[in-house]
């Protein structure tokens, strides 16, 4: 559990990190997702060296590609997107992606699970639901295959034996693709690089501290999660976001706020402590 507290942390501080930057510094979407994956190879490989591990063997294709597309389009989404806004469709096609997945695999979710996940994600809409508005169709698309590929990403880690090995090799197998894509901005989108040191250093502690470690406790903690549990713990994400909002940026709160928080946070405990079933007593 505290693992998975950390985690989620770090999934929050990735959406202030974001938002700050694109919002209040100079730094474009395709340099900051480029700043952002390197720094966290880069940390991650500094990790696995003292540990003595072969990071460059960790991880795989299809894990770096579910990866990369999610900061790419987490990234350019926050361009034009509120946070409320994309909050909303990021963790609604997360759960989407996992709970689908897990219904597939046979889990299902009932009595204090289902009033835990449907109280949650009523919490969740009540949350961000004031603040919406008609939102940019390719910044919704984007947002919606971002989460998409983050829960195609967290389903990947559920049988990962070293997770912090995993990570870093799954971070490393991203950086070609960071090249197409600042290919692709500069050519096909028109789209002028530019940073400033803010911005930099906001990407940069993006990538070390709230995506790679962040990524690799998260791993840490999946194996102990069933698909439709780790999909709804998620769902705390935007309120711990929103509480780092008005701390950090000075948003105001409210009831309705305050409410929303107790009705996702008491959601999310209903479907993580589920009562286990009693184990059948043996004879000899």
């Amino acid at each position: 559990m505290l693992l998975t507290l950390l985690a989620m942390l770090a999934f929050a501080g990735n959406s202030l990190l974001c938002r700050m930057a694109l919002k209040h510094t100079a730094i474009d979407a395709a340099s900051f997702t480029t700043i952002r994956l390197l720094s966290a190879s880069v940390v991650l490989g500094v990790l696995c060296g003292f540990k003595r591990s072969v990071w460059t063997g960790g991880g795989n294709w299809p894990s770096a590609l579910a990866l990369f597309a999610y900061a790419a389009g987490f990234s350019f989404a926050y361009i034009n997107l509120s946070a409320g806004t994309g909050a909303l469709l990021l963790f609604g096609a997360v759960q989407a992606t996992m709970i689908g997945y897990g219904i597939y695999k046979g889990e299902r979710l009932k009595g204090l699970r289902l009033g835990g996940f449907a109280l949650a994600l009523v919490g969740l809409v009540v949350l961000v639901l004031p603040g919406l508005s008609a939102p940019p169709l390719l910044s919704s698309v984007s947002m919606l295959l971002a989460g998409a590929a983050w829960g195609v990403y967290s389903l990947r880690g559920k049988g990962i034996s070293n997770p912090l090995t995993a990570t870093a090799g799954n971070f490393v197998r991203t950086l070609p693709f960071t090249l197409l894509l600042s290919l692709a901005a500069g050519l096909l989108m028109r789209s002028s690089f530019s940073w400033d040191s803010a911005g930099l250093g906001y990407a940069a502690l993006s990538g070390g501290l709230t995506s790679g470690i962040g990524y690799a406790i998260w791993y840490r903690a999946l194996p102990a999660l069933k698909a439709t549990s780790a999909a709804t713990v998620q769902l705390s994400v935007p309120v711990i976001a929103a509480v780092g909002g008005i701390v950090l940026l000075g948003e105001p709160i409210s009831w309705r706020l305050g409410g929303a928080c107790v009705a996702i946070l008491v959601g999310v405990g209903l479907v993580i402590f589920e009562k286990k079933p009693a184990l059948p007593v043996s004879s000899y």
